[in-house]
């Protein structure tokens, strides 16, 4: 099993989105790369400097990294800075995290290719995670419990996965 931390705005859609695909194992909120510090929601909403992001544990074996990071880039605005869909703040930010170097190859490689493709040069932090501290345990499956929850995500991006057979 191997984990990648995203940060795609806000954490309720991200975790959403990326629960329905074969391969991902478990995934869970929280707020990353900011002070050591483990913040409150109302820190983080305060500028605490960490982001809202989204731990994904997956199966290599079932799903490659490069397929979730394509996932991502299809949820997300990759140029917008502090900002997703009416979402805006530092905790809005977008980032790839990780925590094994090797991962860092296949990242770049497909970062690259998105920013390529784009024709744009991206705003996503692409850094070693640093700190990761758990949301509440309100926020965890947000968009399960309460279904009408504002999403930046389109609900038709919820779907995704059950063409892949999950």
């Amino acid at each position: 099993m191997k984990t990648i931390y995203l940060a795609g705005g806000c954490f309720w859609g991200t975790q959403k989105f990326f629960d329905q695909f074969d391969g991902v194992i478990r995934t869970e909120v929280g707020y990353a790369n900011g002070p050591e510090t483990s913040p409150s929601y109302k820190d983080v909403c305060g500028n605490s400097g960490h982001a809202e992001t989204v731990r994904i544990d997956y199966d290599e074996a079932r799903i490659s990294l490069t397929k979730l990071l394509e996932y991502y880039f299809m949820v997300i605005d990759p140029v917008s800075v502090n900002r997703q869909g009416h979402d805006t703040g530092i905790q809005y930010r977008t980032g790839i995290y990780y925590t094994e170097e090797e991962q860092q190859e296949e990242i770049r490689a497909e970062y690259s290719r998105q920013e390529k493709a784009a024709g744009k040069t991206f705003a996503v932090e692409v850094q070693p995670l640093r700190y990761f501290f758990p949301a509440e345990e309100y926020h965890q499956k947000y968009l399960d419990k309460n279904p009408g929850g504002y999403c930046h995500i389109p609900p038709k991006y919820f779907q995704l996965g059950e063409s892949s057979g999950k």
